[in-house]
This record gives structure tokens, sequence and C-alpha cells, in this order.
């Protein structure tokens, strides 16, 4: 029987495109249109250096780009970094947290408070490093992101729930799998061991590299046909 193709995750960082802050920005909407005719299924805007009017505008011409570039293929869902409040005034598809910030299940209660009309398809992404993390996402959230799994890492800008390897290896990362909710693996991902990662139970792969570096149409294409059954 063969397996749904897996979910593709394009993770943002304009910084790693050459030139000033407007050429930067012009490259990362490029890509984003790129990774939307190509038929991405996530894609999150993961600028975290930009402040809340910044995002907003990128944000906003992000979703437009989205827009214009759809197709036959459908369309990408938006979701940013950590800022929900950011992600409800523009109206993008939701928001991927960091496993410290505010609980999944209180972002949800927030925003099908203040969305008009409620926000019951806002979706939830959580970057989880350890199963202490991933079983605290579960209540609440769509997905994890679960790494870095081949690379290692720098040292953590924040105090993770229990230590963890770096990197945490397929071992790991089947164990992440076992969770409740679709597990996207992160970290080191590339066409070459993507296929070992959906064999460990991941849903699909996440990554900045892996799309941002390349032909986005090939990844597609390669990762798409490249599933086990």
């Amino acid at each position: 029987m063969m397996k749904p193709a897996p979910w593709l995750y394009y993770t943002t960082d304009r910084t790693q495109f050459s030139g000033n802050e407007a050429v930067r920005r012009k490259s990362l909407l490029a890509k984003i249109a790129e990774a939307t005719r190509a038929g991405v299924d996530y894609i999150q805007l993961r600028e975290r250096d930009l402040s809340a009017r910044a995002l907003e505008s990128l944000a906003r011409q992000a979703l437009q780009v989205i827009r214009e570039n759809s197709g036959r293929l459908g369309s990408p869902r938006l979701l940013l970094n950590s800022r929900s409040d950011v992600a409800l005034a523009v109206g993008a598809d939701g928001v991927h947290l960091r496993s410290l910030d505010l609980a999944p299940a209180e972002v949800r209660r927030i925003c099908r408070a203040v969305a008009s009309p409620p926000a019951r398809e806002f979706l939830i992404g959580v970057s989880c490093h350890t199963p202490a993390e991933i079983a605290a996402a579960e209540a609440g959230a769509d997905f994890v992101v679960f790494g870095p799994v081949f690379e290692k890492r720098a040292a953590p800008t924040q105090v993770a729930l229990e230590p963890a390897p770096w990197p945490a290896g397929l071992a790991q990362l089947s164990l992440a799998c076992r969770a409740s909710i679709p597990v996207l693996a992160l970290g080191g991902v590339t066409l070459d061991n993507a296929r070992e990662c959906i064999a460990q139970g991941a849903r699909g792969v996440a990554g900045i590299r892996l799309f941002q570096q390349n032909d986005v149409q090939k990844v597609v294409a390669a990762l798409r046909t490249s599933s086990p059954r």
C-alpha cells in the first residue's frame, strides 16, 4: 500500500541571501513564489529579527505572492514564527511555536476568542527536541517539527524540558514519531536522507537550506517520488 505523499515544510531565512535588506527580501519573496509553484505544503516565515510591524509587512507580501502563484498544485499554508498576533492580523494560516512559547492549547483558546470568525482552522506547529517537549505539544498542536535529526545544533538559546542529544539521530526520530500528532523531521535533512526519515515514521520533512539553496521544483519532485511504500 502506498503511503501518502510526505508533507514538505519550507522554513524561511532571508539572511541567507546576499545583498542589502531590500535585495534579501526580494530574493525571499521570489523563493516563496518558487516554492508555491512547486507545491510545498507549508511555509514558515521564520524572520525572528524583524519587529512586529516589519513582520506584518513581509507576511502580507508573502500572502500576496502565494495567492498570485498558486495553481493546480494548490496553495501552501503560511505560518508565522511565534507571533500568533501578527498571524491573525494578516490572515495567515497559523503559527509555529518554540517549545517554551505559550502552550499551544492556550494559543488556540486565544485565537478562537479574538478571531472573527473564530479561527477554528488556525494551524499550530511546535518545534520540539525531546519526548517531553513533544508530549507537552500534543495538547493543542496540529503537528510538531522534531530535530535536529542529522546535524549538530548550536548551543540552545532556551532551556529544554530535559537534556537532548545533538544530533538526535534516526532512533530518536523513530521514538518521536510515536506521538499522537504528525511529526516532521528537521536538521540536516537532504534529498539523500529524507527517505530514511519517512521510513522512521515522519509525516514529512522540514528545512531551510533544503529548499532555499536548491531548485524547489526538483526537491519536491524527488521527495514526492521517494517516499517508501
